[in-house]
Protein backbone atom coordinates (compact mmCIF):
# COMPACT_ATOMS: atom_id res chain seq x y z
CA UNK A 1 0.00 0.00 0.00
CA UNK A 2 1.31 3.73 -0.81
CA UNK A 3 1.98 5.78 1.63
CA UNK A 4 0.10 9.10 1.10
CA UNK A 5 2.08 11.68 -0.11
CA UNK A 6 2.27 15.72 1.09
CA UNK A 7 1.70 17.45 -2.33
CA UNK A 8 3.99 19.24 -4.09
CA UNK A 9 2.26 22.08 -5.63
CA UNK A 10 1.86 25.53 -3.74
CA UNK A 11 -2.10 25.55 -4.48
CA UNK A 12 -2.70 21.96 -3.38
CA UNK A 13 -0.40 22.58 -0.09
CA UNK A 14 -2.85 25.71 0.52
CA UNK A 15 -5.61 23.93 -0.14
CA UNK A 16 -5.31 20.86 1.77
CA UNK A 17 -3.80 23.21 4.67
CA UNK A 18 -6.38 25.79 5.21
CA UNK A 19 -9.12 22.70 5.26
CA UNK A 20 -7.46 20.95 8.03
CA UNK A 21 -7.35 24.06 10.09
CA UNK A 22 -10.27 25.27 9.21
CA UNK A 23 -11.74 21.92 10.01
CA UNK A 24 -9.43 22.08 13.19
CA UNK A 25 -10.61 25.40 14.04
CA UNK A 26 -14.47 24.96 13.59
CA UNK A 27 -14.22 21.80 16.15
CA UNK A 28 -11.79 23.76 18.82
CA UNK A 29 -14.24 26.92 18.71
CA UNK A 30 -17.50 24.36 18.81
CA UNK A 31 -16.18 22.60 21.94
CA UNK A 32 -15.20 25.88 23.48
CA UNK A 33 -18.88 27.10 23.13
CA UNK A 34 -20.55 23.91 24.20
CA UNK A 35 -18.03 23.99 27.66
CA UNK A 36 -19.65 27.19 28.73
CA UNK A 37 -23.51 26.50 27.88
CA UNK A 38 -23.12 23.18 29.62
CA UNK A 39 -22.10 25.13 32.96
CA UNK A 40 -24.34 27.67 32.10
CA UNK A 41 -27.29 25.09 32.03
CA UNK A 42 -26.45 23.56 34.70
CA UNK A 43 -26.53 27.21 36.66
CA UNK A 44 -29.91 27.67 35.39
CA UNK A 45 -31.54 24.44 36.50
CA UNK A 46 -30.13 25.11 39.97
CA UNK A 47 -31.41 28.46 39.93
CA UNK A 48 -34.98 27.44 39.02
CA UNK A 49 -34.72 24.75 41.80
CA UNK A 50 -34.21 27.32 44.11
CA UNK A 51 -37.03 29.38 42.78
CA UNK A 52 -39.41 26.56 42.95
CA UNK A 53 -37.90 25.47 46.99
CA UNK A 54 -38.40 29.12 48.23
CA UNK A 55 -42.04 29.17 46.27
CA UNK A 56 -42.40 25.88 48.44
CA UNK A 57 -41.14 27.06 51.88
CA UNK A 58 -43.67 30.43 51.00
CA UNK A 59 -46.29 28.31 51.60
CA UNK A 60 -47.71 28.58 55.45
CA UNK A 61 -49.95 25.64 55.13
CA UNK A 62 -47.03 23.06 54.46
CA UNK A 63 -44.80 24.90 57.10
CA UNK A 64 -47.72 24.57 59.82
CA UNK A 65 -48.55 21.07 58.34
CA UNK A 66 -44.24 19.74 58.93
CA UNK A 67 -44.54 21.11 62.09
CA UNK A 68 -47.27 18.96 63.19
CA UNK A 69 -45.87 16.00 61.07
CA UNK A 70 -49.07 15.69 58.89
CA UNK A 71 -46.85 13.52 55.98
CA UNK A 72 -50.63 13.20 54.40
CA UNK A 73 -50.97 17.02 53.85
CA UNK A 74 -47.33 17.58 53.04
CA UNK A 75 -46.60 14.99 50.90
CA UNK A 76 -49.83 15.87 48.47
CA UNK A 77 -48.97 19.72 48.52
CA UNK A 78 -45.47 18.56 47.58
CA UNK A 79 -46.48 16.31 44.65
CA UNK A 80 -49.04 18.95 43.74
CA UNK A 81 -46.13 21.82 43.23
CA UNK A 82 -43.92 19.01 41.91
CA UNK A 83 -45.97 17.74 38.93
CA UNK A 84 -47.05 21.45 38.38
CA UNK A 85 -43.38 22.82 37.74
CA UNK A 86 -41.77 19.75 36.37
CA UNK A 87 -39.45 19.49 38.90
CA UNK A 88 -37.65 15.94 39.23
CA UNK A 89 -38.78 15.77 43.02
CA UNK A 90 -39.60 17.94 45.89
CA UNK A 91 -38.77 16.87 49.40
CA UNK A 92 -39.88 18.34 53.17
CA UNK A 93 -38.21 17.34 55.82
CA UNK A 94 -37.85 17.89 59.29
CA UNK A 95 -36.01 19.64 61.68
CA UNK A 96 -33.72 16.73 61.67
CA UNK A 97 -33.75 15.82 57.85
CA UNK A 98 -36.32 13.08 57.99
CA UNK A 99 -38.83 13.09 55.07
CA UNK A 100 -41.88 14.07 55.35
CA UNK A 101 -42.76 13.82 51.65
CA UNK A 102 -41.18 12.10 48.47
CA UNK A 103 -41.68 11.42 45.04
CA UNK A 104 -41.22 7.00 46.19
CA UNK A 105 -43.52 7.24 49.46
CA UNK A 106 -41.60 4.57 50.68
CA UNK A 107 -38.59 6.43 51.32
CA UNK A 108 -41.09 8.76 53.72
CA UNK A 109 -39.67 9.02 57.37
CA UNK A 110 -36.12 8.15 55.89
CA UNK A 111 -33.18 10.63 56.57
CA UNK A 112 -32.24 12.31 53.16
CA UNK A 113 -29.04 11.26 51.27
CA UNK A 114 -27.22 14.83 51.63
CA UNK A 115 -26.48 16.95 54.32
CA UNK A 116 -29.42 19.42 55.22
CA UNK A 117 -27.72 21.05 58.02
CA UNK A 118 -26.86 24.77 55.76
CA UNK A 119 -30.55 24.70 55.36
CA UNK A 120 -31.76 24.10 58.94
CA UNK A 121 -29.45 26.62 59.71
CA UNK A 122 -31.16 29.30 57.60
CA UNK A 123 -28.71 29.24 54.48
CA UNK A 124 -30.08 28.69 50.58
CA UNK A 125 -28.26 26.31 49.04
CA UNK A 126 -27.66 25.52 45.47
CA UNK A 127 -25.51 22.53 43.97
CA UNK A 128 -24.86 19.54 41.86
CA UNK A 129 -25.20 16.69 43.89
CA UNK A 130 -25.90 12.79 43.35
CA UNK A 131 -28.89 11.42 45.10
CA UNK A 132 -31.22 8.47 45.72
CA UNK A 133 -32.48 9.69 42.19
CA UNK A 134 -29.31 9.74 40.79
CA UNK A 135 -27.44 13.13 39.87
CA UNK A 136 -29.55 16.38 39.98
CA UNK A 137 -29.14 20.04 40.43
CA UNK A 138 -30.65 20.76 43.57
CA UNK A 139 -31.98 23.66 45.40
CA UNK A 140 -32.63 23.88 49.42
CA UNK A 141 -33.93 26.47 51.84
CA UNK A 142 -35.56 26.63 54.96
CA UNK A 143 -39.24 26.10 56.13
CA UNK A 144 -40.43 28.55 58.44
CA UNK A 145 -43.26 29.20 60.47
CA UNK A 146 -45.23 32.58 60.29
CA UNK A 147 -43.09 33.50 63.57
CA UNK A 148 -39.87 32.93 61.25
CA UNK A 149 -39.41 29.42 63.62
CA UNK A 150 -37.37 27.30 61.39
CA UNK A 151 -39.19 23.81 61.47
CA UNK A 152 -37.87 22.16 58.45
CA UNK A 153 -35.98 21.90 54.90
CA UNK A 154 -37.43 21.65 51.29
CA UNK A 155 -34.85 20.58 48.93
CA UNK A 156 -35.90 20.74 45.12
CA UNK A 157 -34.25 18.64 42.53
CA UNK A 158 -34.12 18.81 38.75
CA UNK A 159 -32.92 15.53 37.06
CA UNK A 160 -29.33 16.02 35.32
CA UNK A 161 -31.19 14.21 32.29
CA UNK A 162 -33.62 17.15 31.99
CA UNK A 163 -30.24 19.30 31.27
CA UNK A 164 -28.03 17.46 28.67
CA UNK A 165 -31.53 16.58 26.61
CA UNK A 166 -31.80 20.60 26.77
CA UNK A 167 -27.97 20.82 26.08
CA UNK A 168 -28.69 18.11 23.45
CA UNK A 169 -31.22 20.46 21.70
CA UNK A 170 -29.04 23.03 21.30
CA UNK A 171 -25.81 20.95 19.86
CA UNK A 172 -27.55 20.48 16.58
CA UNK A 173 -28.03 24.20 15.96
CA UNK A 174 -24.38 25.02 17.39
CA UNK A 175 -23.53 22.39 14.48
CA UNK A 176 -25.29 23.83 11.94
CA UNK A 177 -23.23 26.79 12.14
CA UNK A 178 -20.19 25.27 12.84
CA UNK A 179 -21.10 23.39 9.55
CA UNK A 180 -21.90 26.74 7.51
CA UNK A 181 -18.48 28.41 8.87
CA UNK A 182 -16.55 25.38 7.73
CA UNK A 183 -18.23 25.10 4.44
CA UNK A 184 -18.09 29.00 4.51
CA UNK A 185 -14.01 28.67 5.24
CA UNK A 186 -13.87 25.88 2.73
CA UNK A 187 -14.85 27.74 -0.09
CA UNK A 188 -13.12 30.86 0.65
CA UNK A 189 -9.89 28.38 0.69
CA UNK A 190 -10.42 26.87 -2.63
CA UNK A 191 -11.00 30.49 -4.01
CA UNK A 192 -7.48 31.82 -3.08
CA UNK A 193 -5.94 28.42 -3.63
CA UNK A 194 -7.32 28.78 -7.71
CA UNK A 195 -6.08 32.33 -7.62
CA UNK A 196 -2.61 31.00 -5.94
CA UNK A 197 -2.28 28.41 -8.66
CA UNK A 198 -2.60 31.15 -11.70
CA UNK A 199 -0.39 33.77 -10.00
CA UNK A 200 2.08 31.03 -9.19
CA UNK A 201 1.80 29.37 -12.52
CA UNK A 202 1.68 25.88 -11.09
CA UNK A 203 4.75 25.63 -9.84
CA UNK A 204 6.31 23.50 -7.09
CA UNK A 205 7.57 24.61 -3.25
CA UNK A 206 10.71 23.27 -3.81
CA UNK A 207 11.13 24.84 -7.33
CA UNK A 208 9.79 28.44 -5.24
CA UNK A 209 13.27 28.38 -3.23
CA UNK A 210 15.25 27.49 -6.32
CA UNK A 211 13.95 30.07 -8.66
CA UNK A 212 14.78 32.60 -5.82
CA UNK A 213 18.46 31.45 -5.30
CA UNK A 214 18.61 31.40 -8.91
CA UNK A 215 17.27 35.41 -9.38
CA UNK A 216 19.35 36.65 -6.72
CA UNK A 217 22.36 34.90 -8.42
CA UNK A 218 20.88 36.26 -11.83
CA UNK A 219 20.39 39.50 -11.16
CA UNK A 220 23.72 40.45 -8.98
CA UNK A 221 25.67 38.50 -11.06
CA UNK A 222 25.04 39.93 -15.02
CA UNK A 223 27.02 43.30 -15.79
CA UNK A 224 23.54 45.22 -16.92
CA UNK A 225 21.97 47.51 -14.09
CA UNK A 226 18.14 46.07 -13.51
CA UNK A 227 15.65 48.25 -11.64
CA UNK A 228 12.11 46.60 -10.82
CA UNK A 229 9.23 49.38 -10.09
CA UNK A 230 5.94 49.27 -8.03
CA UNK A 231 2.63 50.40 -9.99
CA UNK A 232 3.07 53.93 -7.64
CA UNK A 233 6.89 54.56 -9.19
CA UNK A 234 8.56 53.14 -6.29
CA UNK A 235 12.03 50.75 -6.38
CA UNK A 236 10.64 46.75 -5.04
CA UNK A 237 14.48 45.91 -6.41
CA UNK A 238 17.65 47.08 -7.80
CA UNK A 239 20.37 44.67 -8.33
CA UNK A 240 24.49 45.85 -7.75
CA UNK A 241 25.45 47.21 -11.20
CA UNK A 242 22.49 49.61 -11.28
CA UNK A 243 22.91 50.71 -7.44
CA UNK A 244 26.97 51.53 -8.76
CA UNK A 245 25.85 53.00 -12.15
CA UNK A 246 22.73 55.00 -10.63
CA UNK A 247 24.82 55.85 -7.36
CA UNK A 248 21.75 54.96 -5.43
CA UNK A 249 21.76 54.97 -1.97
CA UNK A 250 21.69 51.47 0.26
CA UNK A 251 18.07 52.10 1.47
CA UNK A 252 16.62 52.51 -2.01
CA UNK A 253 14.15 50.18 -1.60
CA UNK A 254 10.70 51.28 -1.24
CA UNK A 255 11.61 54.70 -2.42
CA UNK A 256 10.26 56.50 -5.49
CA UNK A 257 12.90 57.28 -8.60
CA UNK A 258 12.31 60.56 -8.28
CA UNK A 259 13.35 60.46 -4.49
CA UNK A 260 16.44 58.97 -5.08
CA UNK A 261 17.39 60.43 -8.30
CA UNK A 262 18.11 64.42 -9.29
CA UNK A 263 15.68 65.65 -11.77
CA UNK A 264 16.61 65.08 -15.08
CA UNK A 265 16.37 63.18 -18.00
CA UNK A 266 17.48 60.07 -16.51
CA UNK A 267 14.41 60.36 -13.45
CA UNK A 268 11.99 60.85 -16.78
CA UNK A 269 13.14 57.43 -18.82
CA UNK A 270 13.23 55.61 -15.36
CA UNK A 271 9.50 57.07 -14.31
CA UNK A 272 8.10 56.07 -17.90
CA UNK A 273 7.45 59.83 -18.48
CA UNK A 274 9.64 60.11 -21.54
CA UNK A 275 9.48 56.95 -23.94
CA UNK A 276 11.82 54.63 -26.39
CA UNK A 277 13.86 52.52 -26.83
CA UNK A 278 17.67 52.86 -26.08
CA UNK A 279 17.46 56.04 -24.64
CA UNK A 280 20.39 57.71 -23.98
CA UNK A 281 20.79 59.63 -20.35
CA UNK A 282 24.00 60.72 -18.36
CA UNK A 283 24.37 59.87 -14.72
CA UNK A 284 27.34 62.31 -13.17
CA UNK A 285 30.34 61.35 -15.80
CA UNK A 286 28.55 57.64 -16.96
CA UNK A 287 26.70 57.83 -20.49
CA UNK A 288 24.03 55.21 -19.88
CA UNK A 289 21.52 53.64 -22.53
CA UNK A 290 18.04 53.21 -20.70
CA UNK A 291 15.12 50.60 -21.55
CA UNK A 292 11.97 50.12 -19.65
CA UNK A 293 9.18 47.63 -20.36
CA UNK A 294 6.14 47.65 -18.03
CA UNK A 295 4.46 44.67 -16.91
CA UNK A 296 1.13 43.47 -15.64
CA UNK A 297 0.74 44.64 -12.38
CA UNK A 298 1.24 47.84 -13.43
CA UNK A 299 5.00 47.96 -12.60
CA UNK A 300 8.26 48.01 -15.46
CA UNK A 301 11.77 46.69 -15.10
CA UNK A 302 13.99 49.44 -16.19
CA UNK A 303 17.88 47.65 -17.68
CA UNK A 304 20.76 50.20 -17.93
CA UNK A 305 23.72 49.09 -19.87
CA UNK A 306 27.10 51.72 -19.15
CA UNK A 307 27.92 53.05 -22.60
CA UNK A 308 30.73 55.09 -20.94
CA UNK A 309 33.95 53.05 -22.36
CA UNK A 310 32.25 52.19 -25.84
CA UNK A 311 32.02 56.15 -26.06
CA UNK A 312 35.23 56.49 -25.32
CA UNK A 313 36.53 53.83 -28.23
CA UNK A 314 34.25 55.25 -30.38
CA UNK A 315 35.42 58.43 -30.16
CA UNK A 316 39.22 57.57 -30.08
CA UNK A 317 37.91 56.00 -33.10
CA UNK A 318 36.61 58.99 -34.71
CA UNK A 319 39.26 61.27 -33.63
CA UNK A 320 41.79 58.52 -35.50
CA UNK A 321 40.10 58.64 -38.41
CA UNK A 322 39.75 61.98 -38.56
CA UNK A 323 43.27 62.19 -38.15
CA UNK A 324 43.94 59.83 -40.37
CA UNK A 325 42.05 61.87 -43.20
CA UNK A 326 43.78 65.15 -42.02
CA UNK A 327 47.30 63.87 -42.49
CA UNK A 328 46.52 62.47 -45.73
CA UNK A 329 45.55 66.22 -46.79
CA UNK A 330 49.03 67.02 -44.85
CA UNK A 331 50.44 64.56 -47.05
CA UNK A 332 48.96 65.81 -50.08
CA UNK A 333 50.20 69.45 -49.16
CA UNK A 334 53.49 67.92 -48.60
CA UNK A 335 53.78 66.56 -51.89
CA UNK A 336 53.14 70.35 -52.94
CA UNK A 337 55.39 72.04 -51.30
CA UNK A 338 58.15 69.11 -52.25
CA UNK A 339 56.75 70.49 -56.29
CA UNK A 340 57.71 73.44 -55.60
CA UNK A 341 61.00 72.91 -54.06
CA UNK A 342 61.87 70.75 -56.87
CA UNK A 343 60.72 72.87 -59.48
CA UNK A 344 62.96 76.02 -58.50
CA UNK A 345 65.87 74.07 -58.52
CA UNK A 346 65.36 72.73 -61.57
CA UNK A 347 64.80 76.49 -62.39
CA UNK A 348 68.63 77.27 -61.19
CA UNK A 349 66.57 79.44 -58.46
CA UNK A 350 68.76 78.24 -55.42
CA UNK A 351 68.40 81.19 -53.48
CA UNK A 352 64.46 81.37 -53.46
CA UNK A 353 65.04 77.64 -52.87
CA UNK A 354 66.71 78.28 -49.98
CA UNK A 355 64.17 80.94 -48.84
CA UNK A 356 61.40 78.79 -49.61
CA UNK A 357 62.52 76.11 -47.07
CA UNK A 358 63.47 78.72 -44.03
CA UNK A 359 59.80 80.47 -44.26
CA UNK A 360 58.19 76.70 -43.95
CA UNK A 361 60.75 75.58 -40.89
CA UNK A 362 60.16 79.22 -39.26
CA UNK A 363 56.70 78.85 -39.00
CA UNK A 364 56.82 75.48 -37.35
CA UNK A 365 59.21 76.25 -34.86
CA UNK A 366 57.30 80.36 -34.20
CA UNK A 367 53.95 77.72 -34.07
CA UNK A 368 55.03 75.54 -31.74
CA UNK A 369 56.90 78.47 -29.84
CA UNK A 370 53.60 79.97 -29.39
CA UNK A 371 51.47 76.73 -28.57
CA UNK A 372 54.01 75.41 -25.22
CA UNK A 373 54.06 79.45 -24.26
CA UNK A 374 50.11 79.54 -24.04
CA UNK A 375 48.93 76.16 -23.60
CA UNK A 376 51.25 74.41 -20.71
CA UNK A 377 49.34 72.02 -20.17
CA UNK A 378 49.98 68.55 -22.35
CA UNK A 379 46.48 67.56 -22.74
CA UNK A 380 45.08 70.52 -23.71
CA UNK A 381 47.73 71.34 -25.69
CA UNK A 382 47.43 67.88 -27.35
CA UNK A 383 43.75 68.28 -27.76
CA UNK A 384 43.74 71.43 -29.41
CA UNK A 385 46.71 70.25 -32.27
CA UNK A 386 44.15 67.07 -32.85
CA UNK A 387 41.24 69.31 -33.46
CA UNK A 388 42.99 71.59 -35.38
CA UNK A 389 43.59 68.68 -37.67
CA UNK A 390 40.29 68.52 -38.12
CA UNK A 391 39.19 71.70 -38.45
CA UNK A 392 41.64 72.22 -41.09
CA UNK A 393 40.39 69.43 -43.07
CA UNK A 394 37.27 70.84 -43.07
CA UNK A 395 38.54 74.44 -44.32
CA UNK A 396 37.78 75.55 -40.25
CA UNK A 397 40.26 78.09 -39.02
CA UNK A 398 40.82 76.88 -34.81
CA UNK A 399 42.38 79.68 -33.16
CA UNK A 400 43.68 80.55 -29.56
CA UNK A 401 43.16 84.05 -28.55
CA UNK A 402 46.33 86.34 -27.43
CA UNK A 403 45.62 86.53 -24.00
CA UNK A 404 45.01 82.57 -23.47
CA UNK A 405 47.12 81.25 -20.76
CA UNK A 406 46.74 77.53 -19.19
CA UNK A 407 49.32 76.53 -16.83
CA UNK A 408 50.40 72.84 -16.40
CA UNK A 409 48.63 72.73 -13.00
CA UNK A 410 45.16 71.27 -13.41
CA UNK A 411 43.41 69.25 -10.57
CA UNK A 412 41.79 66.72 -13.07
CA UNK A 413 43.03 67.27 -16.70
CA UNK A 414 40.73 64.67 -17.54
CA UNK A 415 37.38 66.68 -16.76
CA UNK A 416 39.21 69.97 -18.59
CA UNK A 417 39.89 67.36 -21.79
CA UNK A 418 36.32 66.65 -21.77
CA UNK A 419 34.59 69.96 -21.53
CA UNK A 420 37.26 71.59 -23.88
CA UNK A 421 36.79 68.70 -26.62
CA UNK A 422 33.03 68.87 -26.17
CA UNK A 423 32.66 72.58 -26.86
CA UNK A 424 35.36 72.55 -29.91
CA UNK A 425 33.26 69.96 -31.38
CA UNK A 426 30.48 71.42 -31.03
CA UNK A 427 31.73 74.52 -32.29
CA UNK A 428 33.14 72.86 -35.37
CA UNK A 429 29.96 70.53 -36.28
CA UNK A 430 28.04 74.30 -35.91
CA UNK A 431 30.41 75.47 -39.10
CA UNK A 432 30.88 74.48 -42.61
CA UNK A 433 33.55 76.91 -42.89
CA UNK A 434 34.73 80.05 -41.22
CA UNK A 435 36.17 80.26 -37.44
CA UNK A 436 36.56 79.08 -34.06
CA UNK A 437 38.28 80.76 -31.37
CA UNK A 438 39.04 79.09 -28.17
CA UNK A 439 40.23 81.01 -25.04
CA UNK A 440 41.94 79.58 -21.83
CA UNK A 441 42.50 81.93 -18.56
CA UNK A 442 43.66 81.23 -15.29
CA UNK A 443 42.82 83.46 -12.26
CA UNK A 444 44.16 81.84 -8.94
CA UNK A 445 42.40 78.23 -9.12
CA UNK A 446 39.56 79.15 -11.21
CA UNK A 447 39.96 78.04 -14.97
CA UNK A 448 37.82 80.09 -17.68
CA UNK A 449 37.46 78.19 -20.96
CA UNK A 450 35.34 80.45 -23.64
CA UNK A 451 34.72 78.74 -27.23
CA UNK A 452 33.13 80.96 -30.07
CA UNK A 453 32.73 80.15 -33.61
CA UNK A 454 31.38 82.14 -36.38
CA UNK A 455 28.40 79.75 -37.08
CA UNK A 456 24.61 80.51 -37.02
CA UNK A 457 24.34 81.09 -33.37
CA UNK A 458 21.90 79.16 -30.68
CA UNK A 459 18.50 80.76 -30.43
CA UNK A 460 17.49 82.17 -27.11
CA UNK A 461 14.65 79.38 -26.75
CA UNK A 462 16.81 76.49 -27.33
CA UNK A 463 19.66 77.40 -24.97
CA UNK A 464 18.32 75.71 -21.84
CA UNK A 465 17.44 72.92 -23.99
CA UNK A 466 20.87 72.18 -25.47
CA UNK A 467 21.36 70.48 -22.16
CA UNK A 468 18.91 68.17 -21.68
CA UNK A 469 20.58 64.22 -22.06
CA UNK A 470 19.47 62.98 -26.20
CA UNK A 471 18.34 66.35 -27.27
CA UNK A 472 19.90 67.61 -30.76
CA UNK A 473 19.31 69.52 -33.67
CA UNK A 474 21.27 66.99 -35.66
CA UNK A 475 20.30 63.03 -36.86
CA UNK A 476 22.76 60.66 -34.86
CA UNK A 477 24.75 58.54 -36.32
CA UNK A 478 24.44 54.91 -36.77
CA UNK A 479 27.19 53.90 -34.19
CA UNK A 480 26.07 55.79 -31.19
CA UNK A 481 23.38 58.30 -30.45
CA UNK A 482 23.83 62.44 -29.90
CA UNK A 483 23.03 64.89 -27.25
CA UNK A 484 25.55 63.78 -24.71
CA UNK A 485 28.12 65.53 -25.01
CA UNK A 486 26.88 68.90 -23.88
CA UNK A 487 24.43 67.36 -21.43
CA UNK A 488 27.95 65.39 -19.70
CA UNK A 489 29.74 69.39 -20.09
CA UNK A 490 26.69 70.52 -18.00
CA UNK A 491 27.10 67.46 -15.50
CA UNK A 492 30.66 67.98 -15.08
CA UNK A 493 30.88 71.87 -14.32
CA UNK A 494 28.06 71.61 -12.12
CA UNK A 495 30.02 68.54 -9.80
CA UNK A 496 32.61 71.39 -10.05
CA UNK A 497 30.66 73.78 -8.27
CA UNK A 498 31.29 75.97 -11.56
CA UNK A 499 29.14 77.69 -14.42
CA UNK A 500 28.11 77.48 -18.23
CA UNK A 501 27.26 80.38 -19.80
CA UNK A 502 25.34 80.58 -23.63
CA UNK A 503 25.48 83.54 -25.62
CA UNK A 504 26.08 85.64 -28.86
CA UNK A 505 29.72 85.68 -29.46
CA UNK A 506 32.00 88.40 -31.06
CA UNK A 507 32.05 86.44 -33.95
CA UNK A 508 28.78 86.42 -34.75
CA UNK A 509 27.85 82.55 -33.99
CA UNK A 510 27.60 81.31 -30.49
CA UNK A 511 29.54 81.32 -27.54
CA UNK A 512 30.29 79.33 -24.78
CA UNK A 513 31.60 80.05 -21.38
CA UNK A 514 32.92 78.09 -19.16
CA UNK A 515 34.00 79.00 -14.91
CA UNK A 516 35.50 75.89 -13.49
CA UNK A 517 36.67 76.91 -9.48
CA UNK A 518 39.14 74.84 -7.97
CA UNK A 519 40.12 73.36 -11.17
CA UNK A 520 44.00 74.58 -10.64
CA UNK A 521 46.53 73.58 -8.00
CA UNK A 522 47.67 76.47 -7.68
CA UNK A 523 47.65 79.98 -8.85
CA UNK A 524 49.61 80.39 -11.76
CA UNK A 525 53.01 81.88 -11.26
CA UNK A 526 54.11 82.69 -15.21
CA UNK A 527 52.28 85.59 -16.58
CA UNK A 528 50.10 85.55 -19.56
CA UNK A 529 51.65 86.59 -23.03
CA UNK A 530 50.46 89.79 -23.76
CA UNK A 531 50.39 91.92 -27.10
CA UNK A 532 51.40 88.59 -29.50
CA UNK A 533 49.62 87.17 -32.10
CA UNK A 534 46.25 85.03 -32.13
CA UNK A 535 48.13 81.18 -32.51
CA UNK A 536 46.44 80.07 -35.70
CA UNK A 537 46.41 76.09 -35.43
CA UNK A 538 44.75 75.61 -38.93
CA UNK A 539 47.45 73.90 -41.18
CA UNK A 540 46.40 76.28 -44.18
CA UNK A 541 46.76 79.31 -41.99
CA UNK A 542 50.13 79.69 -41.61
CA UNK A 543 50.91 76.25 -39.31
CA UNK A 544 51.03 72.84 -39.13
CA UNK A 545 49.78 70.86 -36.38
CA UNK A 546 52.11 68.05 -36.59
CA UNK A 547 53.73 70.25 -33.44
CA UNK A 548 57.08 69.62 -32.11
CA UNK A 549 56.74 68.90 -28.83
CA UNK A 550 58.44 72.00 -26.46
CA UNK A 551 61.49 71.59 -25.12
CA UNK A 552 60.30 71.69 -21.15
CA UNK A 553 57.80 68.80 -22.28
CA UNK A 554 59.58 66.71 -24.26
CA UNK A 555 60.55 65.03 -20.67
CA UNK A 556 57.48 64.46 -19.92
CA UNK A 557 55.66 60.87 -20.93
CA UNK A 558 52.94 61.28 -23.26
CA UNK A 559 49.50 60.90 -22.07
CA UNK A 560 46.96 59.04 -24.21
CA UNK A 561 43.47 60.47 -22.95
CA UNK A 562 40.27 58.44 -23.79
CA UNK A 563 37.79 61.75 -25.20
CA UNK A 564 34.36 61.85 -24.26
CA UNK A 565 32.99 64.36 -26.07
CA UNK A 566 30.04 64.42 -28.06
CA UNK A 567 28.43 67.19 -30.17
CA UNK A 568 24.43 68.38 -29.17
Amino acid sequence: MRRPHWPRRVFAQLLLSQTVVTVGVTAVTAGLFLAPVSRELDRDAMQRALSIAQSTAADESIARAASARDTAAVQRNAEQIRLATGASFVVVTDTVGIRLSHTDPAKIGQRVSTDPEPALHGENVTAMQEGTLGRTARGKVPLRLADGRIVGEVSVGISDDSIRRRLLGMVAGILLCAGAGLAAGTVATLVLARRLKRRTHNIAVADISALLVEREAMLHGIREGMVALDARGRIRLANDEAVRLLALPEDCTGRPIDEVLPPGRLAEVLTGRTEGADLPAVRDDRVLVVNRMATADGGAVVTLRDRTELESLVRELDNTRSLTEALRAQDHEHANRLHTLLGLLELGRHEQAAEFISEQSGSHAALAARIAEQVQDPHAAALLAGKAAVAAERGIRLTVTPDSHLPDTAVDPRAVVTVLGNLVDNALDALTGGTVEVTLRASGATLLIEVADSGPGIPAELRERIFEEGWSSKDAPANRPRGLGLAMVHRLVERGGGRIEVGAGPLGGARFTVHLPEALHAPATAPAPSGCAPTHLAPGAGGDPALPRPEHLRSRPQAVIPLLVEAP
